[in-house]
């Protein structure tokens, strides 16, 4: 993540500057992503983190120019893919990036897949389709990319409603990574699915985008899931991010409220306490932004200067940036602590 007058550097896959998206319902405006910037660089993966409606999707929906329109609209802001501004793109010139240069693995496989058409042909359609294959040959490579996430190939000619929920996600996979795009979109791919699936999904996802050097923005809200998978972390809360880094700086160094208030309401083996500490408050309605601070009401540490400032970005030191106006102050008290 960088300033917003830097230009990206030459190892940026994707830079996303000052992206602000909204969403008319009933006469509302729904603040659902404000002022977000970070950078990607090839064969990396950042976390975005936060609790549900925090604007998670919506990034990700907007990097694909597939957000609902209306009622969303991205208003202001670049999404630059290989230097090129995709906000600014043509239809045509998108049909050739979906799917062939950034795909998406959506959060539920049971509505992601066509319930009428049979597995083998929802992977061959988009083959076909963007490597100019014949039907033969994008039959074979589909074949290939359904025995490559662990799908018997007898099982090729069959429907949906004959998987299970983990196997759907496996083919939800197998589309997303059959043209060996350049950056996957992983929309909290794991959510529908058992533990033990979950680890196996995971982990096949990590071992196909390193073989195919594909960079990758995991959305969710399982900082287990965080710890295993990503490089950078960005969390998000209102639609803003409020705190970003790599992992390691985050997981030992959180500094903003909320991150610190993620990482309180984990279980912890070693710990002996009886209850788990919960953020306090629901998160903010995004119809109802207001200026200072968007965790103002739900943070203990808020001052009344919090509710008015204009808060930036903080350097932590490193890549670690915070939007708190006591960032220092509660990253010297964790020492002291510590």
């Amino acid at each position: 993540m960088s300033g917003n007058n830097t230009e990206p550097m030459n190892d940026n896959l994707l830079s996303i500057r000052n992206l602000t998206v909204e969403y008319t319902s009933d006469k509302q405006i729904i603040h659902a992503v404000n002022n977000v910037s970070f950078d990607l660089k090839r064969g990396e993966t950042l976390g975005l983190v936060g609790e549900t409606g925090a604007g998670k999707t919506s990034i990700a929906k907007a990097i694909l120019r597939i957000l609902p329109d209306p009622p969303a609209k991205i208003k202001s802001g670049e999404i630059l893919f290989n230097n090129k501004d995709i906000v600014k793109m043509k239809d045509a010139e998108l049909l050739g990036i979906r799917g062939r240069q950034i795909a998406m693995i959506f959060q539920d496989p049971m509505t992601a897949l066509n319930p009428t058409m049979r597995i083998g042909k929802q992977i061959a359609e988009g083959i076909k389709e963007h490597r100019n294959m014949s039907n033969h040959e994008a039959g074979k490579r589909a074949l290939e990319m359904l025995k490559l996430v662990g799908i018997p190939e007898e099982r090729f000619r069959e429907y949906p409603h004959q998987f299970s929920g983990g196997m759907k996600q496996r083919v939800v996979i197998a589309i997303a990574l059959s043209c060996n795009p350049d950056l996957l979109l992983a929309d909290e791919p794991t959510t529908a699915l058992d533990v033990t699936i979950q680890a196996q999904v995971l982990s096949m996802i990590n071992e196909l985008k390193e073989k195919q050097n594909t960079s990758m923005v995991l959305i969710t809200h399982d900082l287990g899931i965080v710890a295993e998978m990503c490089d950078m972390v960005a969390v998000v809360y209102a639609g803003e991010i409020v705190e970003y880094g790599t992992r390691r700086e985050l997981f030992k160094n959180a500094s903003h409220p909320y991150t610190m208030g993620l990482f309180a309401a984990l279980p912890d083996i070693n710990s002996e306490v009886e209850r788990l500490t919960p953020i306090c408050g629901i998160p903010l309605d995004p119809s109802k932004l207001t200026a200072g601070c968007n965790f103002y009401s739900r943070c203990p540490y808020a001052t009344e200067e919090c509710s008015t400032a204009e808060i930036e970005m903080t350097s932590m030191g490193g890549a670690h940036l915070s939007r708190c106006l006591h960032a220092g102050n509660l990253k010297a008290a964790k020492k002291e602590v510590g």
